[in-house]
């Protein structure tokens, strides 16, 4: 399993523990490079990001998140969508740091329509000072921003076994499995040999996951990413989580049918739309066009729809005439 070791603002880091440190905790975070124009392919779903510290702070590690998605925002957009989560306590202060980060001069506004690069995070897991790790033993300062490491051996597995046990101080579990490691969490379902599991995901993070994990409207085949939603199989507010086997990404009328039971996808993964749909308006051929497709899936890493899920909408929401 592959870890991403990375140069960590301070003030980031800072405004982040002291949310984590609040009863209602943080559910994510965007880690968040101040120019949108490289694309990140360094993490595959559920490997983590390592929070590293600079100089000034003897490049310690203090935490760690797992990958969800990576996008590429406007500054607004990320705000709107992930609000604090991005490392500050408002719009003006993450414009003054990405401001920062581009080197402009003092005062001068960041360039209307610019983009940052948005490493997405399932719940950080964030240290307080007593609890910091020491830093890569070689990390180089031509290091410019990141290095990666494997889990399994060296400097990788020193840093993340000692991430794992201070996320057992804090009591925070976290979902993986890893081979060779003695690691106090909670037992989880387990996929496969040496991949973080089922990442925890926050109301963010569960759209920009689907988003990559379908890449297009799971019914329609529709591209056009404002058009598409993230629609929860079992409903958040009815005990459903934010987590991508509990999700479809679906065009927005699609998905309003699917939330008022005019339409389904069965256990099978085959669209269905209730007759009731032309009873009710006497319309909706576009839809009934799509009747018992099947409808498209996600790749690996990315699970399937959860068939339990499936079935219970199926049986408890759509309206089968």
């Amino acid at each position: 399993m592959r870890l991403l070791v990375a140069n960590t603002d301070y003030g980031w880091y800072g405004h982040l523990l002291g949310l984590a440190q609040r009863p209602e905790g943080l559910d994510e975070a965007n880690f968040w490079r101040p120019s949108g124009r490289a694309g990140f392919a360094a993490l595959s779903l559920g490997e983590p990001l390592v929070f590293k510290l600079k100089k000034a702070h003897g490049h310690a590690v203090v935490g760690f998140g797992l990958f969800v998605a990576f996008r590429r925002l406007l500054v607004r957009e990320a705000w709107d969508v992930f609000g604090q989560a991005n490392g500050a306590a408002s719009l003006e202060e993450t414009e003054r740091r990405i401001a920062k980060y581009l080197r402009l001069r003092s005062g001068t506004p960041i360039p209307r329509g610019h983009c940052i690069g948005c490493v997405l995070l399932a719940p950080p897991v964030l240290f307080p000072e007593p609890l910091w790790v020491r830093g890569p033993g070689d990390w180089s300062e031509n290091t410019v921003a990141s290095k990666g490491y494997y889990a399994e051996f060296g400097e990788g597995r020193r840093i993340w076994q000692a991430c794992l046990d201070h996320a057992a101080v804090l009591n925070q579990a976290v979902e993986f499995t890893l081979p060779g490691c003695s690691v106090a969490a909670e037992p989880t379902h387990r996929y496969g040999k040496g991949q973080i599991i089922r990442p925890r995901l926050g109301q963010g993070t569960f759209r920009y996951a689907l988003e990559q994990a379908y890449g297009r409207c799971a019914v329609t085949g529709e591209h056009s990413l404002p058009a598409l939603d993230a629609a929860h199989i079992v409903p958040f507010g009815e005990g459903g989580q934010h987590v991508v086997e509990n999700g479809l990404l679906l065009r927005a009328d699609v998905h309003r049918l699917y939330d008022r039971g005019y339409v389904t996808v069965t256990p099978d993964y085959r669209f269905r739309v209730s007759e009731r749909l032309r009873e009710d308006f006497d319309n909706g051929k576009v839809y009934y066009d799509h009747e018992d497709q099947k409808i498209w899936m996600p790749g690996a890493p990315f699970p399937p729809p959860d068939r339990a899920a499936l079935e219970q909408h199926a049986t408890t929401r759509f309206l089968d005439a």
